[in-house]
């Protein structure tokens, strides 16, 4: 029999049991995955896992808050606290964060979601709250600090920021589904997706004097 993978210091339990949790939901499915296999995985006793985490609902969501919501949390920070103009923010800190969440545990996540999410709500919720609404909040921050500086023209930005991750989320379907078929380079296309935006958007000089 392996020895568990997992063999640290007591406070390093609740991460250990997140990361096999991540792994057993990876492998199995959010539904499939039974509180045993992540205990089993983490080197942990079912009694002990259930110290810190009540139900497996608590292990998923303790799996977003690792994993996903840094990344969610590192951008909101960085649109506060940055003096780049808007359009060098999204060519810059913006597409950069766009070309790791394909590459990021984020992919599994959403795979299980769209795969199990409408059976389970408050998990959809869950990840609504602390990761999408967050996210295209710090979005809404960045174009309408384009429109106050007139960088940037009122468009369907303003009301859908969403068009601004609709690729990222095609990249994780693709990466998932095709791309064993036909290899897709992601940050290319990312690449010239913010491109095209801010072609779009930009209040260039011809545009103001016609205006």
């Amino acid at each position: 029999m392996n020895e568990p993978r997992y063999r640290r210091r007591k406070e390093d339990r609740p991460a250990e049991i997140t990361a096999a949790a991540f792994e057993a939901f990876a492998e199995n499915g959010y539904d499939a995955t039974r509180v045993d296999d992540v205990a089993r995985r983490a080197g942990v006793s079912k009694g002990l896992l259930y110290l810190y985490f009540k139900t497996k609902e608590e292990l998923f969501k303790a799996v977003i808050r690792n994993f996903i919501m840094p990344m969610v949390d590192a951008l909101k920070t960085e649109v506060e606290s940055s003096e780049l103009s808007a359009e060098a923010f999204l060519r810059g800190p913006f597409l950069d964060f766009a070309k790791r969440v394909p590459k990021s545990p984020a992919k599994i996540l959403v795979r299980l979601l769209i795969a199990e999410g409408p059976k389970h709500p408050d998990l959809t919720a869950f990840y609504w709250d602390n990761v999408v609404s967050q996210g295209l909040s710090a979005l809404s921050q960045i174009i309408e600090k384009g429109v106050r500086d007139g960088s940037f023209r009122q468009s369907a930005l303003n009301d859908f920021p969403q068009l601004l991750l609709s690729p990222v989320m095609f990249s994780i379907v693709w990466s998932i589904v095709f791309q064993s078929k036909h290899a897709l380079d992601t940050d290319k296309m990312l690449e010239g997706h913010i491109d095209m935006i801010l072609r779009a958007i930009k209040r260039n000089d011809d545009q103001t004097g016609a205006a």
